[in-house]
């Protein structure tokens, strides 16, 4: 029980890090509330699961080709200028938000998480760190049905990560006027929007090199 008690706060330690799913999930839940926010979050796991289960069969190897980082590099950057823009552009609606909210599905919310999540490839090559080597140290010690009961621990702690990220930003929301909610999305969103650039100028780099 304490190893598996003990990958739960694994996982809360690896989605505790600000990053590209935490900001937009702190936009849309002061925006949207509850469960745009977590559903962001399950997306972005809905991803991580891929990576895992990737990592776990070892057809990761496929990842290291330039034309697939070239791909992934590029994806993410076009996702996440784009939510970005989205954000910063949309941030006004924070006035109004039982109308934008409507018009702001939860089907979008999930795609959303899931194809930024999906498209970064420095979740992919954090996993491959991560999430390689444990099956590197536990597959000599344990079973195969043990090694996935203590992936679904790394999972049972992102999964209260993101309640905890998405009841907060809801939270708070009710506590912030329009003006701060509309500046907390436009921040939001410049982050969403720098990370994006940074991916652009990796896409760059291999085309380049």
């Amino acid at each position: 029980m304490s190893v598996f008690i003990s990958y739960i706060l694994l996982g809360l330690s690896l989605s505790a890090p600000m990053g590209p799913i935490n900001a937009l999930q702190l936009d849309k839940g002061i925006r949207f509330g509850f469960w745009h926010a977590w559903l962001v979050g399950v997306g972005g796991m809905a991803a991580d699961a891929v990576f895992m289960l990737l990592i776990f069969f070892g057809l990761a190897q496929f990842v290291d080709t330039p034309i697939v980082q070239l791909f992934l590099w590029m994806f993410g950057f076009f996702v996440l200028v784009y939510t970005g823009l989205e954000s910063v552009l949309k941030a006004g609606d924070a006035s109004n938000q039982h109308k934008s909210s409507q018009n702001e599905t939860k089907s979008k919310a999930f795609r959303t998480g899931f194809f930024m999540a999906i498209s970064n490839p420095l979740s992919i090559l954090f996993w491959l760190g991560i999430y390689g080597s444990i099956l590197a140290k536990t597959s000599s010690h344990y079973e195969g049905w043990q090694i996935l009961i203590y992936s679904m621990g790394i999972f049972l702690g992102i999964t209260l990560w993101d309640f905890v990220m998405a009841s907060v930003a809801a939270g708070t929301g009710r506590w912030f006027n329009p003006s701060i909610i509309r500046l907390i999305s436009i921040i939001s969103g410049i982050v969403l929007i720098g990370f994006g650039v940074y991916f652009g100028v990796q896409a760059a780099r291999i085309l380049i090199g």
